[in-house]
């Protein structure tokens, strides 16, 4: 809560003045009675001051209303027992006290599917994470933007078109199901047979041009596929500020390489334009052909984002496949004199099978994430019968977010339909059913105000640790926020929900006679509702009504 933050500006306040210019940092503590540490002092055992600042800290955490006991190791570390009484008086002021000092303005860049073909389930991660970072940097009250980055402009596009015209396919009568079958097709055309590359070549240069009837197949494509994607997007919970694209920005880049001319920035090698920074491998711009790369839109963007969206940092979720491209494109950024931003690749594995291979369809095709839904969806409905679509649809969306996001982002995990539908296991389904069931309780009970707000009475071992477990929600935020990692706050959901788990089982509060004893436990169920609501919203989960 913001009172340990308190605390803790007030400790850093103290070992500044003796030189020592370092953050303090509290963590979750694993010694018994105890609930945090800080570990700072260790590497300054040597100072010639430590015993003074030692004595110091001393003083400030004994004069702390909110510390219970603490002690100093002989290790210096710094362990600290909180009065559990203060805790619970802050939990109620979540709101303010999650909210950041000082917000930033982000751009966060992810989804980015190519149009022309339906998302898969490799785009499943980079939605989940994505989004997650966006809504909890929202929720502390940073002023961010998403934007999708399409895929749409450039060779891709122009092989549709030109197997359109080979085979005589009216544009008029163009669906997205036969641009699903169309664009596998034209792909491995484009790979296989010289000359309809050569053709697909000459369609991406009257695209680049603006030829009349090359832009109104691609306006044709793009809108059949934009509708599709908004329509399978939203089915999953998950939208954009902007759907900006590579044909965006792709008029922009003419003039933004002529300046990069001027100013010595690129210079030409073979036919292709290439960094002038001497860097290893040197960083390509244009190819030889003159046609754009990844690089070459993504400057673009950069350039658009700077003129039109208030920023001062730049997230680009993608998987860890594409590091090196983003280490060339913040590297081409800063040379090339872009504004002073803040940018940072958040990486991802990937997801497979229950075998640790990639998900496929039988037929060894990508798996579309449609597909993955309809199959999630039916076999969720079969387990729970009776209850609406509506509920089997956010259970849906929990089990696809929920075990996305309890992994953390950098490692690749096995997606098992069984296991993550287990109600009493580490899944989603698991908090749901705990945020249910304290709903149902509180519908069942009337809340005593004067009591829930007065009459503070011990709290037992079980009953304090729901509390602590409550009171660490800016802890994990914070951990979630700096690294960019949703797992810390879906861990923290699964944690403070099976602490609730144990309380509810011990707590037999319907049975209570005394009426503080009694409030006070429907006021911690309460405040467990509102928290594990808030740490759903960051995540991009509904909580369901009924289980």
């Amino acid at each position: 809560m913001q009172p340990y933050k308190n605390l803790l500006k007030e400790i850093a306040n103290l070992v500044k003045s003796y030189s020592i210019n370092e953050n303090v940092e509290m963590h979750i503590s694993k010694i018994d009675n105890f609930d945090y540490q800080i570990n700072l002092f260790v590497k300054y055992k040597s100072h010639e001051s430590i015993q003074e600042i030692i004595e110091n800290i001393k003083k400030l955490l004994s004069k702390s209303e909110l510390i219970e006991k603490f002690e100093i190791a002989e290790n210096l570390f710094i362990n600290l027992r909180f009065d559990v009484k203060k805790i619970l008086n802050q939990l109620s002021k979540v709101d303010e006290n999650i909210k950041v000092e000082t917000p930033k303005d982000i751009i966060i860049d992810y989804g980015g599917p190519n149009i022309g073909k339906p998302l898969h389930v490799g785009h499943l991660r980079p939605l989940n994470i994505g989004r997650s970072i966006y809504l909890t940097n929202r929720i502390v009250g940073n002023n961010i933007n998403s934007d999708i980055h399409l895929g749409d402009w450039g060779m891709p596009v122009a092989q549709i078109i030109t197997y359109c015209e080979l085979e005589n396919i009216d544009f008029d009568t163009l669906s997205i199901q036969m641009l699903e079958e169309i664009y596998p097709s034209s792909s491995k055309k484009y790979s296989d047979d010289e000359s309809f590359k050569v053709m697909s070549q000459e369609t991406n240069r009257k695209l680049s041009v603006g030829e009349e009837l090359a832009m109104t197949r691609w306006k044709k494509i793009s809108d059949l596929t934009l509708s599709s994607l908004k329509e399978t997007l939203s089915s999953l919970d998950h939208d954009f500020d902007f759907w900006w694209g590579e044909s965006t920005v792709n008029s922009l880049i003419p003039k933004m390489l002529e300046g990069l001319k001027k100013s010595n920035k690129i210079e030409k090698d073979g036919g292709a334009y290439i960094s002038s920074e001497i860097t290893e491998p040197r960083i390509l711009i244009t190819k030889s052909d003159g046609s754009y790369l990844y690089i070459t839109t993504d400057l673009a963007t950069a350039s658009k984002r700077n003129k039109e969206i208030s920023h001062d940092k730049v997230l680009y979720v993608t998987d860890n496949r594409q590091k090196l491209h983003f280490e060339q494109l913040f590297q081409s950024l800063k040379f090339f004199d872009f504004p002073d931003k803040e940018y940072e690749h958040i990486g991802f594995g990937t997801i497979n099978d229950s075998k640790g291979n990639p998900l496929k369809t039988r037929d060894g095709g990508n798996l579309k994430l449609v597909d993955l839904y309809d199959q999630s969806f039916k076999y969720i409905q079969k387990i729970n019968n009776s209850l609406p679509l509506e509920e089997i649809h956010c259970l849906t969306n929990t089990v696809l977010t929920f075990s996305d996001l309890i992994t953390n982002r950098k490692t690749d995990y096995k997606f098992d339909l069984e296991k993550f539908t287990n109600v009493s296991g580490k899944t989603g389904i698991y908090v749901q059913y705990a945020q249910v069931r304290a709903s149902r309780l509180i519908e069942s009970m009337e809340l005593d105000e004067e009591g829930q707000n007065n009459k503070l009475v011990p709290l037992g071992e079980i009953e304090r640790n729901l509390v602590m477990g409550l009171g660490n929600i800016e802890f994990f935020l914070d951990l979630s926020l700096k690294n960019s990692e949703p797992h810390h706050l879906a861990n923290y959901l699964y944690d403070i929900s099976n602490l609730f788990n144990s309380f509810y089982q011990d707590s037999n509060i319907k049975k209570i006679e005394d009426e503080a004893e009694r409030s006070q436990k429907i006021l911690i169920t309460t405040l467990f509702i509102q928290y594990s609501h808030l740490v759903m919203s960051c995540l991009g989960i509904t909580p369901v009504k009924k289980m």
